[in-house]
């Protein structure tokens, strides 16, 4: 499952390790590449927001040099100069830049020594001010876009802050009395077990006198918000179903700032996300979906880029030109076009759209994922961008001149590191259905006479994809001697809608053969991959499959499934997001014979033909894949007689956040692989397949 929580506070900090490692040496014949430990010391970009006169360029860092979670801090560039300030010290807290109209000021959340909450600053860093306290809440809410929005004049800025809903108090006394549904918090939150049943409201804050007022209340949450250019009305999204927690649905209102009245946009039965004026104020941008039916983790269907008029006529689904999973979109400066990130074959690309239906264009078409990005009046692109070689930095494209690196975060870690290469192969699906990708990452220190383990590691969702873009993980394991092998089975994203669909109804299916024909097609045409040393691994849905595939074939001497399902029939009635197999089905699992379906699909059914040596590891407070299904599966795994220990970590939702965890995960890993893995050169085949 890939998780898609909403922030109220800048922790938006790409998860992009999971388990590897290293304890000291390096066996690959000498090279010198990554080991777990550097993971400390890396650094990313994330939000990018150009200034409205193109002079300035906010952006934030991730850190990652403390044991616990990474953290932003928010830096500002002079384009002109190139030369970057930053917001606090070595240890503050800052991120998620939204400039005022003017540029004079920029508003962000943070922690700068003593003052805290949400700010404005000069460009310079000078005359911090201290407007709100913004609240969060745990629940999960995906798909949340702008907390930030300046009116017009830049006299008051809007934000997103959270109160009590009407059931808080009762469902957090003692005893705690759970009435709602949704009753578990966001998937990586892993602080708390419960939702605090706060809820997102709309406020306002006038910058001068620093006065806020509530402009939404109730119990459903408002966010996304955009202020119209012409400062009548903010434009917002909720949830307006009697049911919300157990129908997710996304529809478009418009807050009128000077009386609160609200006018209603959208009424659909599908979603809408990112909403967002056009320069002239009669147009709305929104990213959105068809389907009646789809799920607050996770979404088979393709999100697209979609405008209509702010009255909500004339709807068009302009991104219907480009059969692929789109972004956030924003207006090109003129209003015509609109800009938007495109998942395509593993990689993550940047186009440009007319408003009138026109034939898309690749803006940044790199292999690797594009992130964040900002439009210049003159057409410029700034934008985060991660390479083959590196986590992301900061580029400027301006127009057909090649991509410029702005900034070089990582290059003091990163000097006379070998990184390896990865390289991209297809093959045909077991049915006859699909061609099917795969990226493998190949060992540093090959000889001509060296053979060499891999590492199969499969991507989470299933609605997911892998690609050509630095990955810690596979480095660390590349610097080992070890291949890694990602293979984006039927069901991933980035090959077409089809491709998404091609689960529906076959979990633990075909999508599991994908993987198994991928490893066959890797090893047979790569002579130097040891077929004696293969092990398997995956995060979420990747721990499912790889749990499931243990059960289903011997190949492989260990195995680290890491927040995996194990039992679909206990998964479905635990986790948070409890229509997530209706939509990946097609029905509840209590109609027609889907509870049977689902058990023979369960991992935990066909327990006792796992007989693979198994490392389990999960979060504590997982509420997207509750830790019980690695519970269980650890105690049958146990009673088959099967080598299994169970690794739980504190502090972690689904997935590990902390930089000290995901160490630990990586060390962990490879200890275990190493001490299943027979000695190179040993006699006897045992492993006949693939």
């Amino acid at each position: 499952m890939l998780g898609c929580p909403r922030i109220l506070f800048c922790r938006a900090v790409l998860l992009l390790v999971f388990a590897l490692c290293l304890m000291a040496m390096n066996p690959a014949g000498g090279a010198q590449g990554l080991i777990s430990s550097d993971l400390s010391k890396l650094r990313s970009v994330g939000g990018v927001a150009l200034s409205p006169d193109g002079r300035h360029l906010a952006y934030s860092v991730a850190m990652r040099d403390e044991p616990g979670r990474p953290y932003g801090q928010l830096w500002v560039m002079d384009v002109a100069m190139q030369k970057s300030i930053r917001f606090g010290g070595d240890k503050d807290r800052s991120g998620g830049p939204v400039w005022s109209p003017d540029g004079k000021w920029i508003a962000f959340f943070g922690r700068l020594g003593d003052k805290h909450g949400l700010m404005i600053a000069k460009p310079d860093g000078s005359d911090v001010t201290v407007l709100a306290s913004p609240e969060g809440t745990n629940s999960p809410l995906p798909g949340a876009g702008n907390e930030v929005a300046w009116s017009p004049d830049g006299k008051q800025i809007a934000y997103i802050s959270s109160t009590p809903d009407s059931r808080a108090a009762e469902a957090s006394g003692d005893p705690m009395v759970i009435t709602r549904y949704l009753y578990k918090p966001d998937a990586g939150e892993g602080m708390t077990r419960f939702n605090d049943n706060q809820r997102l409201h709309i406020f306002v804050v006038d910058v001068a006198t620093k006065q806020t007022r509530q402009l939404t209340k109730g119990d459903t949450d408002e966010h996304s918000i955009d202020w119209s250019p012409d400062g009548k009305e903010i434009l917002y999204l909720t949830n307006p179903e009697p049911n919300q927690d157990e129908f997710f649905n996304y529809d478009v209102f418009a807050l009128k700032v000077a009386d609160g009245s609200v006018r209603r946009i959208t009424a659909t039965e599908f979603n809408e996300y990112d909403p967002i004026w056009s320069p002239n104020g009669k147009k709305i941008l929104f990213r959105g979906t068809r389907r009646g039916l789809t799920d607050r983790e996770t979404t088979m269907e393709d999100t697209h880029v979609w405008v209509m008029n702010a009255d909500g006529s004339d709807r068009r689904e302009i991104g219907a030109a480009v059969d692929n999973r789109q972004g956030s979109p924003h207006w090109g400066p003129d209003g015509n076009s609109v800009y938007f990130t495109v998942q395509e074959r593993g990689s993550n690309y940047l186009m440009r759209l007319p408003v009138s239906g026109g034939k898309p264009e690749y803006v940044v078409k790199e292999p690797g994922f594009v992130g964040a990005f900002s439009v210049a009046k003159d057409g410029a692109v700034f934008y985060s961008y991660a390479s083959p070689r590196d986590l992301a930095e900061l580029y400027v494209k301006s127009g057909s001149d090649a991509p410029r690196k702005l900034t070089d975060l990582n290059a003091r870690v990163l000097s006379g590191k070998q990184i390896a290469e990865v390289e991209s192969f297809t093959f045909v699906s077991n049915d006859n259905k699909y061609e099917v990708e795969a990226f493998l990452t190949k060992p540093l220190g090959m000889t001509a006479t060296s053979k060499h383990p891999m590492i199969v590691n499969i991507h989470g969702g299933p609605h997911g994809q892998n690609g050509p873009a630095f990955n810690f993980k596979n480095q660390v394991y590349a610097a080992h001697g070890w291949a890694t092998l990602n293979v984006n089975y039927r069901g991933s994203t980035g090959y077409g809608q089809k491709f998404a669909d091609g689960v529906f109804g076959d979990q633990n299916g075909n999508e599991g053969q994908d993987v198994l024909y991928g490893v066959s097609a890797a090893v047979r045409r790569n002579p130097w991959i040891d077929r004696e040393r293969l092990g398997i691994e995956g995060v979420s849905y990747g721990g499912q499959l790889t749990d499931w595939l243990i059960t289903q074939t011997n190949e492989f001497k260990a195995a680290v499934p890491i927040a995996g399902i194990s039992n679909l029939v206990s998964y479905n009635y635990m986790t948070y997001y409890n229509q997530y197999e209706e939509m990946e089905f097609g029905q509840f699992l209590h109609q027609g014979n889907l509870m049977d379906v689902a058990w023979e699909r369960s991992a935990l059914k066909h327990v006792a033909a796992a007989h693979t040596p198994t490392m389990l590891m999960h979060g504590e407070n997982d509420n997207d894949v509750p830790i019980a299904e690695a519970e269980q599966f650890f105690i049958a795994l146990k009673d088959v007689g099967t080598e299994s220990i169970f690794v739980r970590y504190p502090r972690e939702g689904h997935g590990l956040s902390e930089t000290g965890h995901n160490i630990d995960s990586m060390n962990r890993c490879i200890a275990w692989y190493e001490k299943h893995f027979p000695k190179p050169g040993a006699e006897g085949i045992t492993n006949v397949q693939p």
